[in-house]
């Protein structure tokens, strides 16, 4: 079957089985264009609480559609790639992790949402990248924090909040992986573009930039700039809303220190197609499930962010 053949029967299937399509902004044009939901990691998360749905249908990572799980353990949630990770979530191994918060047993843990079930069951409060500071400044000032498992998203909250923090060492590959020299390089070339990053990328791309936010803050920021050009360091996939929404508006993705363009793609995110989510439902094959004890745990941590965030 072509696209059009494929949405049309996805649309199908949708209605018959009262499901709904939830797209992360780092997904292909595509995938976020069929999807009823497009947000990040927090608006994912909120929506996922909310639906009516009977299915939910992730079109993003698995530590994703893990979360919807969490949220809605009555509901069926799909991936369509089970083999969709994240370098991030691998980069905290649970057994290691309760190992290192057994260090300091009166720390408050705060995970970002990019974790395991595993890590979140072993978590005071998740936070994503939207609301960290807001999660880590509702900490009070005398307790200490574990935050994992990126580093550089950790560090900038201990800058922004003057809180110290005891960080635990991951990383994500799309956002470690971006080339400083060529991103100099790039701003000596366009002298009249805005640098905005992700505050998971390195330090020293945060120094240079002229805005740090999360995925949907960075879109909010371009809709809103009087601004017309951007150098853009986050995953690409988000060029297709920013476009959409800013037509007039020239964007260039921030390369990477191994490539001879200017991509630099999260290679799980680009594992979900239109075809893999027309078998997933069709099939109603690569379901969710978590054990009930684990997922209660995971669920305690995600709640109090989400009370939070409301």
């Amino acid at each position: 079957m072509d696209n059009n053949e494929l949405i049309s029967q996805i649309n199908v299937l949708k209605r018959q089985k009262n499901a709904v399509i939830l797209a992360h902004y780092y997904q292909v044009p595509e995938v976020q264009d069929i999807a009823d939901f497009i947000g990040d990691s927090l608006a994912l998360a909120q929506y996922a609480e909310k639906t009516e749905a009977d299915v939910i249908v992730l079109a993003g990572v698995y530590f994703m559609a893990e979360t919807a799980k969490i949220i809605n353990p009555k509901k069926k949630v799909l991936i369509p790639d089970p083999e969709a990770g994240c370098s991030l979530a691998d980069s905290c191994n649970p057994k290691d992790f309760a190992g290192f918060k057994k260090k300091y047993p009166e720390a408050v843990v705060v995970s970002y949402v990019n974790t395991s079930a595993e890590i979140k069951a072993l978590t005071d409060i998740v936070c994503t990248s939207s609301n960290a500071v807001k999660v880590v400044n509702s900490i009070p000032k005398g307790k200490q924090i574990i935050f994992a498992p990126d580093r550089n998203l950790g560090n900038y909250l201990s800058n922004v909040t003057g809180r110290e923090m005891i960080i635990w060492d991951g990383a994500c590959h799309v956002h470690e992986e971006f080339s400083l020299e060529k991103i100099v390089k790039l701003k000596d070339e366009n002298e009249d573009a805005r640098l905005i990053c992700h505050p998971e990328c390195k330090k020293p791309i945060q120094i240079l930039s002229d805005f740090i936010g999360s995925t949907a803050a960075m879109l909010d920021y371009v809709q809103k700039s009087s601004h017309k050009k951007f150098i853009v360091a986050t995953e690409p996939g988000i060029l297709h809303q920013m476009q959409k929404s800013c037509p007039d508006k020239v964007l260039i993705p921030a390369p990477p220190i191994d490539s001879t363009c200017g991509c630099n793609d999260c290679k799980f995110m680009k594992l979900i197609t239109l075809e893999k989510i027309y078998r997933s439902l069709k099939e109603d094959i690569f379901e969710v499930n978590i054990d009930n004890e684990l997922a209660d745990k995971a669920r305690m941590s995600i709640e109090r962010m989400l009370n939070l965030s409301k």
